[in-house]
């Protein structure tokens, strides 16, 4: 397996440390970045797209709910906080894991087992992605489709469903929309915010927008705010 890189977001620096130490016996694990407060972890993840993140809950001004609640992509995440009473709502954002300081080593390689397992099973579903040429069955109510992955060019939550927009067809399906990103060509389709995907070789024209954001449009004038976080990874996406 390549090295599972890490980010630390942690306001105490004696923690951190302690952190570093426990990750030495455990050279899978690269820390890439550190950070000691929710906004410079915020930047950080955003720019460097880590696999794994440490995460204490008790910071200052902001907590580590909220770090998770303002990401589009959340890495795998284990907290790590003095306090047992976060346990129960940890789990409630998806966290991998939860472990109380001090950190036990022991305790802490489980941890790191459960990540390994985690990252190997991604890759599996990986190698079962969709190829664009692939096509997929859709019902909905008395309609019934086989649609080529290529031919959709958007997919846009829809309460508890996904709608899915092709050609000059629209549908909702039962699917939630991480369940289809997890399934889609990565080369593709992207993340635009928390409520859509979508099939950039169906963009054509992209404007600046507010606060940093970008405008895409997509066929039938439907445009789509890419979000702020989301903006700067969608230009690397299609830069040379």
């Amino acid at each position: 397996m390549k090295k599972i890189k890490a980010v630390i977001v942690e306001d105490s620096r004696l923690a951190r440390n302690e952190l570093k130490e426990l990750i030495k016996s455990h050279t899978e694990i690269e820390i890439i970045g550190e950070a000691e407060n929710v906004d410079e972890g915020f930047e950080l993840i955003n720019k460097i797209q880590p696999d794994l993140l440490f995460l204490d809950i008790n910071m200052p001004e902001k907590d580590g709910f909220e770090l998770l609640e303002m990401l589009d992509n959340v890495p795998i995440t284990i907290f790590t906080t003095a306090f047992d009473e976060y346990a129960i709502k940890s789990f409630e954002y998806n966290a991998l894991d939860y472990l109380l300081k001090p950190i036990n080593a022991k305790r802490f390689s489980q941890a790191i087992e459960k990540v390994k397992n985690n990252l190997q099973e991604k890759e599996i579903k990986n190698q079962q992605k969709l190829a664009l040429s692939n096509q997929i069955f859709i019902k909905d109510g008395e309609k019934c489709w086989l649609v080529k992955i290529e031919d959709i060019y958007l997919f846009e939550v829809d309460g508890n469903y996904t709608k899915v927009f092709f050609k000059e067809e629209k549908a909702i399906i039962s699917k939630s929309l991480n369940q289809i990103e997890a399934k889609l060509p990565e080369e593709f389709f992207f993340r635009a915010n928390r409520n859509q995907i979508i099939n950039i070789q169906y963009a054509n024209q992209i404007d600046p927008w507010f606060s940093g954001n970008l405008l895409v449009h997509l066929p039938k004038e439907i445009k789509v705010e890419i979000s702020r976080r989301q903006s700067s990874a969608f230009k690397e996406k299609l830069s040379l």
